[in-house]
């Protein structure tokens, strides 16, 4: 199993960016699906999680702003980021917990994806 993240970049504040990460293999089914992110010098903390049925998470820094999103169809989550702030430079991290073909559970990391906000 693999997870391809996509979308980051450098953007104003104020502005917005959507992330994207694609899971691919041997997959069943997948439970959550979660972004994560880390800031230099800082511990990786949760960002947003969102169940396969059922009402996403999100951290207090980003509730308002960030909006995460799913197509269990192409086994992709999506992070919506609108009025980015400079504390929201970091590298994001999607994760997933994934049932595979051998009926393992167990969470998988994609390799993350630059995020600066800065003008």
């Amino acid at each position: 199993v693999q997870l391809q993240a996509s979308g980051g970049g450098l953007v104003q504040p104020g502005g917005s960016l959507r992330l994207s990460c694609a899971a691919s293999g041997s997959i069943v089914s997948i439970n959550y699906m979660s972004w994560y992110r880390q800031a230099p010098g800082e511990h990786r903390g949760l960002v947003a999680k969102i169940p396969s049925g059922g009402s996403a998470v999100y951290a207090g820094s980003v509730k308002g702003r960030f909006t995460i999103s799913r197509d269990n169809a192409k086994n992709t989550v999506y992070l919506q980021m609108n009025s980015l702030k400079p504390d929201d430079t970091a590298v994001y991290y999607c994760n997933a917990e994934v049932r595979d073909i051998y009926y393992t559970t167990r969470a998988y990391w994609g390799q993350g994806t630059q995020v600066t906000v800065s003008s």
